[in-house]
């Protein structure tokens, strides 16, 4: 019984070896046997074995004992400091807010604190040909625009004319152009007809959504005093044509009317009106055809689409604020 186990467990050894790829007769001895099948491999011999480690025994003991570096980003800067010196950082440039170098003043003192008498709507026509050597407010804020403000705005136009072409750019410009003077023609035959100007019939339609815009800010604005009205600074010479002034809310202000296809919720968003409105404040200040002073500006944006304008007021604290940054592009225009 037990020759015939170990002539099992021989055949079983063999048919292992075939299945492996060696012949038979390579496996005419065997000296131990094995119920498992497994094939050993001849023990790759490791570079390392004839490494001395007696030799370098003290090393690894050296290594495995060693502490973290007691160094430290402070005491490395102060090593640093008695190799080398102190370090010595450069500091910023100093980044003052420029200031004028003639501040006017935004209110004119000889108009004193008079009261305003009521009276006919201030409609006085812009005469260009007694004030040649004026330039016009539009005109000193384009010349003197910023550059990053000029880089957007020349992106823009050409990113319009690449879409519509140079033919179709200047008939959309123009239309831009036909769209404001429509509104602001709206704007004053809301102040000055009897009918209302939602329900003028002859309104064109395409001014139809700004006044739909602006129809919730009209309810806000009583005692209008002067609608489209030219001003001019006899001192600083320039001059520009004013949208409206009026009470809005109960504050007295110089009020500007824009359109815009895009919203502005932002006073940001609006640029340079701001500096505008202070400039036409000041103007009107100065100009004697005027016995008030304003303090307060308004820019309402209307939107095409008919959605809510967007109603920025500007207290006489941002007015002053705005006053100076005008004076130095003033100041600009002038050096150019």
């Amino acid at each position: 019984m037990a020759i015939t186990m170990q002539v099992l467990k021989l055949l079983i050894q063999c048919k292992c070896a075939r299945s492996m790829g060696f012949p038979s007769g390579q496996f005419s001895r065997v000296d131990n046997f094995s119920t498992s099948c497994q094939w050993r491999a001849r023990k790759k011999v490791s570079q390392y074995s004839t490494v001395d480690t007696e030799r370098y025994s003290s090393l690894v003991r050296a290594v495995l004992s060693s502490k973290t570096s007691s160094q430290t980003p402070a005491s490395i800067d102060d090593e640093d400091c008695q190799l080398y010196g102190p370090v010595i950082r450069s500091r910023p440039p100093s980044q003052q807010p420029k200031v004028p170098k003639n501040l006017h003043p935004l209110l004119n003192e000889a108009k004193g604190q008079s009261e305003y008498v009521p009276g006919p709507l201030a409609r006085i026509t812009l005469q260009r040909d007694s004030n040649r050597t004026s330039p016009s407010v539009t005109r000193i804020l384009q010349k003197t625009m910023p550059p990053d403000q000029a880089f957007y705005l020349e992106r823009w136009k050409r990113r319009m004319i690449a879409e519509l072409g140079e033919e179709g750019f200047k008939e959309y410009t123009l239309n831009i152009f036909r769209q404001g003077h429509l509104f602001h023609s709206a704007i004053e035959d809301h102040f000055t007809q009897e009918t209302p100007v939602k329900e003028d019939p002859e309104r064109p339609l395409e001014v139809s959504g700004f006044v739909e815009s602006a129809s919730h800010v009209l309810n806000d604005i009583t005692g209008v005093r002067a609608i489209e009205s030219a001003v001019h600074h006899s001192t600083l010479q320039y001059l520009g044509i004013v949208d409206c002034v009026a009470q809005y809310r109960g504050s007295l202000c110089l009020i500007d009317w824009k359109t815009s296809e895009k919203p502005k919720p932002s006073l940001r968003h609006t640029y340079d009106n701001p500096l505008q409105v202070a400039a036409y404040i000041g103007a009107l200040n100065s100009d004697t055809n005027y016995n008030y002073q304003v303090k307060n500006g308004l820019i309402v944006v209307a939107y095409k689409d008919g959605s809510p304008a967007h109603a920025h007021f500007l207290n006489s604290e941002q007015i002053g604020t705005f006053w100076e940054k005008w004076l130095l592009r003033l100041e600009e225009f002038a050096e150019k």
